[in-house]
């Protein structure tokens, strides 16, 4: 995973810097005639790492994003499981133990790698289905985000669920999002959903911090020899149209996929 060039497009948006502008404030209308909070106490940026499918390496580039800022880059580093049915961060974060509870009833967040890591993984068994309708999932998110005690952090890293529904974009109206990294396979089918994905961040307002090709290929392990077998450069090309930028492509070889249940590095 090149996290190099990632971690250079974000640092250079001086997210930090930048101040509250009416990209991230919603009219009373859309609030439902209410005053949005958006921020989360302690949280100075809320990065979302989305695709419009799943199946396109959503959750490593969001883990892989999450432990390099913290360990490369000495940041105070949140990661937030956003994906209810499919959490998968626990298995990529190594997390065994339950949240604790603090006085003030919220949730602590489990720590390892230096990240600060909250998922419905980590509060349901394990091989438990999660058979709920929208108003249950929509609960369980804000629990996840304003139910837990994050403290202080630099970036707090979202994981969304892929698609571009119901709890899409309640994560992106009710958070103040500094901006989103969309991830995407080469091939046309994958492109066409991440692509929907980018409208729906448009429509909310969310700045677009680059795009990042998975599996753009594959490494032979024993001839070294790369085979394009999703496509060539389809996110270069989807980037170039929509005037983003192309933050990395990611080639897939046989080890990674066993270093990727341990930590994804």
């Amino acid at each position: 995973m090149t996290t190099v060039g990632l971690l250079r497009s974000l640092s250079r948006r001086k997210l930090h810097a930048a101040p509250v502008s009416l990209a991230y404030r919603f009219s009373s209308a859309s609030a439902g005639g209410r005053t949005t909070e958006l921020r989360l106490d302690g949280v100075k940026d809320i990065i979302a790492v989305a695709s419009g499918k799943g199946g396109v390496g959503k959750s490593s580039t969001a883990v892989n994003l999450a432990v390099a800022l913290s360990n490369k880059y000495g940041l105070k580093i949140g990661l937030l499981d956003a994906d209810v049915y499919g959490p998968s961060v626990p298995i990529m974060m190594n997390l065994n133990q339950k949240p604790q509870v603090n006085q003030d009833m919220k949730m602590i967040p489990v720590e390892n790698y230096g990240v600060k890591c909250m998922s419905m993984g980590l509060l349901v068994e394990k091989d438990a289905p999660l058979v709920w309708r929208g108003p249950m999932v929509m609960s369980a998110l804000a629990k996840m985000t304003r139910g837990v005690d994050w403290g202080d952090l630099d970036v707090l890293v979202v994981d969304m669920p892929p698609g571009t529904g119901d709890a899409q974009i309640t994560i992106s109206q009710n958070l103040k999002l500094s901006g989103a990294v969309i991830v995407s396979t080469p091939q046309d089918v994958a492109l066409a959903d991440a692509n929907r994905g980018i409208s729906m961040f448009d429509k909310v307002r969310v700045p677009i911090l680059g795009l990042v090709e998975n599996m753009s290929c594959f490494i032979c392990p024993h001839c070294n020899e790369a085979s394009f077998i999703f496509g060539k450069e389809g996110a270069r090309r989807m980037a170039a149209k929509k005037g983003l930028k192309l933050i990395g492509e990611c080639c897939r070889f046989s080890l990674l996929a066993a270093l990727q249940d341990i930590v994804f590095l």
